[in-house]
């Protein structure tokens, strides 16, 4: 899939994956998540879940610009699980998507080597069941104007396919608004053709 300048790959939804290696149960789960406050709550709702499981090791990757991103061993020998988790949500190139292995302990060792190779290929086993779907990125404007021309910036809004967030029509109007991010020079040069317009970023 090719991608333009303000767009990523992510998972449209829950997907699921299972690995078994010397008794041990690798459970793979990966969600897709918009915010690290989305991700913990996944999280919780995992351990919850699973909560006689001896291990909740996780790796999150999210936005395109400034991203953000964590792994985390739960426990396991450092290096040895969210990383290679990590590793695999990187190789396919996904972003706002969470990846959690829940361990249920076989009684033996796998030893660290054992351990990456188990997490890496649960996570894999997880992704290669998710749909891929591509995101947009948008960004979020206030435009404010006189009411006669309130025509003029609903056709521009629905010529452009900008989606309306907030709207107070009055003798001054004020419009909140989403537009793709690679879009927004167009809507500025349009809307510079108009008069008593006012554009800001909210």
């Amino acid at each position: 899939m090719e991608l333009s300048t303000d767009s990523f790959l992510s998972i449209s939804g829950e997907s699921r994956g299972l690995y078994r290696e010397k008794a041990s149960k690798f459970i793979a789960v990966a969600l897709p998540v918009s915010t690290e406050e989305e991700a913990k709550t996944s999280l919780e709702a995992l351990r919850n879940t699973y909560h006689d499981a001896n291990h909740h090791c996780y790796a999150y990757r999210l936005g395109l610009e400034n991203q953000s991103y964590r792994v985390n061993d739960d426990g396991e020998p450092s290096g040895s699980a969210g990383k290679p988790i990590y590793g695999q949500i990187l190789s396919t190139g996904l972003s706002d998507i969470l990846v959690v292995v829940i361990r249920y302990f076989g009684g033996t060792k796998l030893g660290i080597p054992g351990l990456i190779h188990a997490y890496r290929t649960a996570a894999r086993t997880a992704l290669d069941q998710a749909e891929i779907i591509e995101k947009i990125i948008c960004v979020q404007f206030r435009v404010t104007f006189e009411y006669p021309i309130m025509n003029e910036i609903m056709r521009i809004f629905k010529e452009e396919g900008i989606k309306i967030v907030n709207q107070t029509s009055a003798e001054n109007c004020e419009i909140d608004f989403q537009v793709r991010k690679s879009h927004v020079d167009k809507l500025q040069t349009r809307f510079s053709r108009l008069k008593n317009i006012r554009m800001v970023s909210l």
